[in-house]
């Protein structure tokens, strides 16, 4: 119950497609996607140079310092840890702007666009619905601070958005053909495929064309570009998948948030992802309640290291009833004192 992926699992399609595609392997994939390149464009209406493809979204990440040349990030944290530390391998300043708890963890646009102002970033690095506090920050909030702030360049990581009941219509994906607005998006958590690393870029062409020269040829290997494919092809059959999945994480979410209030172990915040963000109560750390959860082979997330957060806060991924369930037996017969 650590890792955000997709509870339903792959598509059942989608593994007996990459069964018969398995013979594939001993040819090397396309060098650099083309052909699911044009796919991905097309499907969100977009022109083949708006769009680039890595070895998953983290690749893409580690790869924008470099390609273009930035010289100060600013982060909306509490966020994923690899865009400070893709910085970081690069020697590019990091700058945070943390939400506050008593608030949700939402940020305010006054105060990001303050910030802006204040921090002059290259960059400004965006997880929306945010990792680890599920927070969705609204659409035109974005646009509007991409056009206050029109030299500055806006990654929006949207890698939990198909978990969001109608996320496809909240994308900025195929936003208003903004010059500094870059998106991020991820195949691996909702068809539950990460071993496959499938992740895309699309954003103005200039940006695109800078960051596709820094990734190394056959990044995307040959069963992943199959499963893209497969994905591109069965819209309908991938559609009512992502709604079925969008409908138990709803279902889950409220049911953990129900159970969880009477713990007196956790607090969930809400959350509109595929895992929800807790803080402890006084007598419980976040190492210890990991600890003795993984003693009984459930693993959730320790949020200690996370910029912003402390030793008092976890995350749940969601998984199915039974698994939920079980999670919160064991909360419920956790005590300081046996910690």
């Amino acid at each position: 119950m650590s890792s955000n992926v997709n509870p339903l699992g792959p598509p059942a399609g989608l593994i007996a497609y990459l069964c018969d595609r398995m013979t594939d392997i001993v040819c090397l994939p396309d060098p650099d996607a083309l052909h699911i390149r044009r796919s991905f464009a097309k499907r969100h209406g977009l022109a083949p140079g708006h769009v680039v493809a890595g070895n998953g979204t983290t690749q893409l990440i580690y790869a924008l310092p470099p390609a273009l040349g930035l010289g100060r990030v600013l982060v909306l944290g509490p966020a994923y840890a690899d865009y400070a530390q893709a910085c970081a391998m690069h020697n590019v300043p990091c700058d945070f702007l943390l939400a506050d708890e008593a608030g949700g963890f939402r940020h305010d646009a006054g105060v990001i666009a303050r910030k802006i102002r204040e921090a002059k970033p290259d960059a400004v690095f965006v997880c929306n619905p945010s990792n680890p506090t599920g927070v969705l920050m609204d659409r035109q909030v974005i646009l509007d601070l991409c056009n206050e702030s029109p030299d500055v360049l806006f990654v929006i990581d949207e890698s939990y958005l198909p978990f969001v009941r109608e996320g496809e219509s909240l994308s900025l994906i195929n936003g208003p053909g903004m010059d500094n607005l870059l998106v991020l998006s991820s195949m691996s958590k909702i068809f539950r495929v990460p071993g496959l690393r499938i992740g895309f870029a699309a954003g103005p062409e200039p940006v695109v064309d800078l960051l596709a020269r820094h990734l190394p040829c056959w990044s995307v290997n040959t069963l992943a570009q199959a499963a893209v494919d497969w994905i591109l092809e069965h819209k309908r059959e991938v559609n009512r998948f992502i709604d079925d999945a969008v409908t138990l994480v709803e279902e889950e979410r409220s049911f953990l948030l129900q159970r969880l209030a009477a713990s007196g172990v956790v607090s969930l915040f809400p959350s509109v992802a595929s895992f929800m963000l807790g803080v402890l109560h006084s007598g419980f750390t976040s190492a210890s309640v990991c600890d003795a959860l993984a003693q009984g082979r459930i693993l959730i997330r320790d949020c200690a290291n996370f910029e912003g957060l402390s030793d008092r806060h976890i995350r749940i991924s969601l998984k199915t009833r039974e698994h939920n369930s079980l999670l919160v037996d064991r909360l419920f017969n956790l005590c300081p004192s046996s910690l």
